[in-house]
């Protein structure tokens, strides 16, 4: 179940009020005189409300993982709140004697638990004695009252230590929340923009080239140029489709259809493009996907960062392993990888891949590596 958002939010409140009820039955016991002769409540209810805020304090500071400053201090001054009055108060104010043993269990120690295991065994002699005073309490009657001096003192504290610890939680987990909620959006934008880069990377360079090359065909071959800028078209119609999908996170590609699309990318960019892929493996979709996309992005890194007289595109299988390369000519400098070779890198480790990209004599070389199994 669910907790209601209020509390999520200010998970404190109903601590505060756990620790503020406890509080308010010790002076109203010793206004009433529940055991013993009634008191005015014009000193008992600021002491208790000054034991009740000394408390809080110690419980707020614990549900976010801290020892208030000057601790000590502030235990000392609830441990004498809560005993100094015992002698002339009496049972009526052993209640109080629950903060103290919670605040020592709060803030740990081997101190703190000697100081709740000394204020318990206070609770038990205050309620015997009372028990004792009266008179006509039987054997089994004060064996009784013992055990319940005990459990019930253990029992509230263990109460607000309980809460405290759960406020506690409470807040690691809306905390934990907002992070994964600001990671989940940080990792949408990344996969837009790895998307888009590398869908109208490749688009964009087809309606460049295309565009250029309707432009020299105008003039001697009407036709043709007409042609070309009909296929324009449809690649202006297709990335704009594609964008709409990757959007949506709906946007799967085919390492057939991204192969063909190279081949035919570059021939018509004067490329002389040699396949090897003549035994494409039947991959997972994970796997195909990966692949796909650095087909995709090396053929638009060739497109604008070489000059490119041929390309080999390869793919093999061996050992459990699918290796993808693509090895071009007519690279003249070392680029740094950019955002395509970044998204290229990511998308073959989320496969449990890896991605190289290599220059040598001239001749540049993608190489992508993915276990079959990848899911």
């Amino acid at each position: 179940m669910i907790p209601p958002a209020w509390v999520m939010r200010r998970p404190h409140w109903p601590l505060i009020a756990l620790i503020v009820m406890l509080a308010a039955q010790v002076p109203f016991y010793t206004t009433v005189g529940l055991s013993g002769p009634p008191h005015s409540p014009l000193l008992t209810v600021p002491m208790a409300a000054a034991a009740c805020a000394l408390q809080l304090r110690h419980s707020l500071y614990g549900a976010r993982g801290e020892r208030p400053a000057g601790w000590p201090w502030t235990l000392t001054a609830l441990v004498l709140l809560a005993n100094v009055p015992l002698p002339w108060l009496e049972q009526d104010w052993e209640a109080l004697g629950i903060l103290v043993i919670a605040s020592a269990a709060l803030l740990r120690g081997w101190a703190a638990w000697t100081l709740a295991a000394v204020q318990l065994a206070i609770s038990e002699a205050v309620g015997l004695i009372g028990v004792i005073e009266t008179q006509h309490g039987s054997a089994t009657f004060t064996v009784v009252i013992g055990i319940y001096n005990v459990l019930i003192p253990v029992l509230y504290a263990g109460a607000i230590v309980g809460g405290t610890r759960l406020v506690q939680l409470v807040n690691e987990l809306y905390a934990t929340r907002t992070e994964l909620a600001a990671n989940a959006v940080g990792q949408e934008r990344a996969r837009l923009s790895r998307d888009l880069h590398d869908l109208l990377g490749q688009s964009l360079s087809a309606i460049s080239l295309k565009g250029d090359l309707a432009l020299r065909l105008l003039a001697k071959d009407p036709e043709a140029a007409r042609a070309e800028v009909e296929s324009l078209t449809e690649v202006a119609r297709d990335a704009l489709h594609d964008t709409r999908a990757i959007t949506r996170d709906e946007h799967a590609v085919s390492l057939r259809t991204e192969i063909d699309g190279a081949a035919t990318l570059l021939g018509a960019a004067g490329v002389q493009t040699r396949l090897d892929v003549a035994d494409l493996p039947s991959l997972s979709l994970p796997v195909q996907s990966a692949l796909a996309w650095a087909v995709r992005e090396g053929t638009t890194n060739l497109l604008r960062h070489s000059q490119a007289q041929s390309c080999v595109i390869s793919l093999s299988r061996r050992d459990g392993t699918v290796r993808l390369e693509i090895v071009n000519d007519g690279v003249r400098t070392v680029a740094g990888h950019g955002s395509g070779l970044s998204g290229v890198a990511e998308r073959a480790r989320a496969v449990a891949g890896s991605s190289t990209a290599t220059v040598r004599d001239g001749r540049f070389r993608l190489r992508i590596e993915v276990p079959e199994e990848a899911l």
